[in-house]
Parts: structure tokens; C-alpha cells; sequence
């Protein structure tokens, strides 16, 4: 590679060293580790997203039915 690249024998170098450092096992378990992280992650924006759009079909469904929407709580402080 040019200068600054870093080339397939650099790579091997440190990922032996990395295994050295921490072992087959405990890499094995951060990556795991992460992995269920990341589905989690991925998990809560699916729920996030569906969330808003059952709340976003419902106001809609408020609307064609003629009832008016919720107040928010900022709205509900200021009456009493």
C-alpha cells in the first residue's frame, strides 16, 4: 500500500497481539457482548418508531371522527 495505508501483515500483527492481550474467550464474550448490545439498541428504535406511528394513525382517526384532540399537560396547568 502507499504511505499512511496499513497492509495485511500490519493487521495480523495486531490481532495477535490483541489475543494475546485478552484471550480467545474474553474477545468471544465482548463480542457478544456487544452484538446483544446492538440488537437492543435496534430493538427500542422499533419500538420508538411504532410507537409514534400508532400515536400519529390514532390523532388521525380523532380527526375524521370529529373529536378534538388531547391537550398536552402545559395546557391542562394553565386552567387550574
Amino acid at each position: 500500500m502507499g504511505m499512511g495505508g496499513i497492509s495485511i501483515w500490519q493487521l495480523l500483527i495486531i490481532l495477535l497481539i490483541v489475543l494475546l492481550l485478552f484471550g480467545t474467550k474474553r474477545l468471544k464474550g465482548i463480542g457478544s457482548d456487544l452484538g446483544n448490545a446492538i440488537k437492543g439498541f435496534r430493538a427500542a428504535l422499533n419500538e420508538s418508531e411504532q410507537e409514534r406511528e400508532a400515536k400519529r394513525l390514532e390523532e388521525v382517526s380523532a380527526q375524521r371522527r370529529g373529536e378534538p384532540e388531547q391537550k398536552g399537560s402545559e395546557e391542562v396547568k394553565t386552567r387550574a
